[in-house]
């Protein structure tokens, strides 16, 4: 008797906060987990469908879409641009820049989380013991950007988009709060 597989669902995630108080580099890695964890919890208990169904016309945003933008965004602000690695590029060539929103439909989705996990604990050892005075040049020429602004602008970025993806959540099967 042959076993149906088992479906792919996104997981349960556990957060916590427990940086109300402490120095700068222990709250701007706190907030940024939590925020991290939050876009994770706004996919958990969600299948591969699901993930990839977009809010509303013309909009192409997905929940999947947003793992992946956000993997890329790790990726590049804190790997590529601060620690100089010379690593390419996920999802996106020259030729598509938006293939992290846009290619979701054939994508897979327990792939693009794993990767969403090793790209963030890449990340985490990339700057682990650098200072968050220690700065770069941003290739568009815009000068000097430290650490701590990286850290500031992914908590940002990922607020923005954990507002989108309570949205979507909620257009999905009406899910609020979590």
């Amino acid at each position: 008797m042959k076993m149906a597989a088992m479906t792919w669902i996104a997981p349960q995630v556990e957060r916590s906060f427990d940086s109300f108080v402490g120095e700068e580099r222990q709250m701007l890695e706190g907030w940024l987990n939590w925020h991290r964890g939050t876009l994770l919890a706004k996919c958990a208990g969600l299948a591969p469908a699901q993930l990839a169904q977009a809010s509303v016309e013309p909009s192409n945003l997905t929940l999947l879409g947003l793992v992946r933008h956000m993997t890329i965004v790790e990726r590049c602000w804190f790997r590529q641009r601060f620690a100089g690695e010379d690593i390419g590029d996920l999802y996106v060539t020259p030729e598509h820049a938006d293939a992290d929103f846009e290619d979701v439909a054939t994508a897979d989705a327990e792939a693009d989380f794993d990767a969403f996990h090793e790209e963030i604990k890449a990340c985490d050892a990339a700057v682990a013991g650098r200072g968050l005075d220690e700065t770069f040049v941003h290739p568009r020429g815009d000068g000097q950007i430290n650490l701590r602004w990286v850290y500031i602008h992914m908590i940002e970025e990922y607020a923005r988009h954990n507002g989108h993806a309570d949205l979507l959540r909620q257009r999905i099967d009406g899910t609020t709060g979590v």
